[in-house]
C-alpha cells in the first residue's frame, strides 16, 4: 500500500505540466494553428518563473502565495513568448511547424547564455521550499486523504482547476464554439461574423498561458523539492504534443493520457520500491526511456485513427474559398 501511495503522490505533479502544455495546445491547434513550439514556451515560462521566486525568495511572503505571483508571472512570459507564433503563423503566413522548431531551438541557447553572464550556472536555482507536507482536515480522510492530501504540491490542485475551467470554456460557451470553428470551417466562421484572426490569436494566447504556467509547475514539482528553472524540461513540450493527440484534442481524454505518461515516468523512478521490478535487475535507465517509447507506440497505433482539425496549420485568407 505504501508504494500506491508514493507513486500516487508522486504521479501527480509531473502529470500537471503534460496536461495543462497539452490543454494549451489543444485550444491552439483547435483553433487552427499547430504549436510545435510548446517545448520552448514551457522553458521560457519556467525560467522566468523561478527567476522571479530567486528575486523574491527573501521577502516575508507566504511560499506558497509566492508561488501564485510567480504562476502569473510564467503565464505572462508564455503569451509573450507564443505571440512570436501567432505572428509568424497567422499574420505572416509563414510554415508553423517551422517557426514552432525554431522557437525551441532559440530560447535554451538564450537561456543558457543569460544563466552563464549572470549568474555563472546552467540555470537557477532558489532555496525555497514549495513542498506540502499534508493539508489539514483533507489530509484526514481515509485513503483519499492519503492519496491525494499528502506529500505534493500546490500546483496539483491548480491544474485540475484548470482542467475544469478548459472544459466549459471548451464545451460550454460561444467562444469555445467559435475557437473549434475556426479550426474546421473558417471560411464558413468568417461567412457568420467570426473574426478568424482573433479567434486564433486568442488560441495562440491561451497556449502560452497554459505552457508558461506547465513549465513553471515542471521546475516545481519535477526538478526538484527546490524550485529549479534549467536549460531544458526533458522533452515534456513533446511529450505534451503527443499526450495531446492520444488525447484527440478533447480535455478528459487528455488528462487520462497525461496520467498515463505520467504514471511510467514516475514507475522508472520508484523501480527499487516495487520488489517485482527490482529483482529483475534491469538497468534504471531502461525503464527512463519507457515514457518516450511509449509514446511512438501510441501514436503509431492510433495515428490512423487520429482526427486533427481541418484547417491546422493552414494559413487563412479571407480572399480564397
Amino acid at each position: 500500500m505504501d508504494t500506491i501511495y508514493y507513486l500516487v503522490q508522486n504521479m501527480l505533479p509531473v502529470a500537471i505540466p503534460l496536461l495543462l502544455v497539452a490543454l494549451g495546445g489543444m485550444f491552439c491547434e483547435r483553433s487552427g494553428v499547430i504549436n510545435i513550439a510548446l517545448e520552448g514556451i514551457m522553458l521560457f515560462g519556467a525560467f522566468f518563473g523561478c527567476l522571479f521566486i530567486l528575486l523574491t525568495q527573501n521577502a516575508p511572503i507566504n511560499p506558497q502565495l509566492l508561488l501564485f505571483f510567480a504562476m502569473f508571472v510564467a503565464a505572462l512570459t508564455g503569451v509573450l513568448y507564443s505571440l512570436l507564433l501567432g505572428f509568424a503563423a497567422i499574420n505572416m503566413r509563414a510554415d508553423q511547424t517551422i517557426t514552432g522548431t525554431a522557437l525551441n531551438m532559440m530560447i535554451p541557447a538564450a537561456i543558457l547564455l543569460f544563466s552563464k553572464m549572470k549568474y555563472n550556472s546552467d540555470g537557477i536555482t532558489t532555496n525555497i521550499n514549495l513542498y506540502i507536507r499534508e493539508i489539514p482536515l483533507l489530509s484526514r480522510i481515509p485513503v483519499i486523504g492519503d492519496l491525494f492530501f499528502q506529500k505534493t504540491y500546490l500546483t496539483v490542485y491548480i491544474g485540475f482547476l484548470f482542467l475544469v475551467i478548459s472544459y466549459i470554456i471548451f464545451y460550454k460557451t460561444k467562444f469555445g464554439l467559435r475557437l473549434r470553428a475556426c479550426g474546421e470551417h473558417p471560411h464558413a466562421a468568417d461567412s457568420v461574423g467570426i473574426n478568424v484572426y482573433k479567434m486564433r490569436y486568442s488560441g495562440v494566447i491561451i497556449s502560452g498561458i497554459l505552457g508558461g504556467i506547465g513549465g513553471f509547475f515542471y521546475a516545481v514539482g519535477v526538478m526538484d523539492v527546490n524550485v529549479n528553472g534549467h536549460t531544458g524540461v526533458a522533452g515534456f513540450g513533446f511529450l505534451a504534443l503527443a499526450v495531446m493527440i492520444f488525447g484527440q484534442w478533447k480535455p478528459i481524454r487528455i488528462m487520462f493520457a497525461a496520467l498515463f505518461f505520467a504514471f511510467l515516468r514516475t514507475l522508472a523512478y520508484s523501480v527499487p520500491l516495487i520488489p517485482f521490478l527490482d529483482a529483475l535487475k534491469i538497468n534504471q535507465d531502461y525503464y527512463k526511456m519507457l515514457p518516450y517509447v511509449a509514446t511512438l507506440f501510441v501514436l503509431i497505433f492510433t495515428s490512423k485513427k487520429s482526427r486533427a482539425p481541418k484547417a491546422e496549420g493552414i494559413p487563412y485568407d479571407k480572399g480564397l474559398r
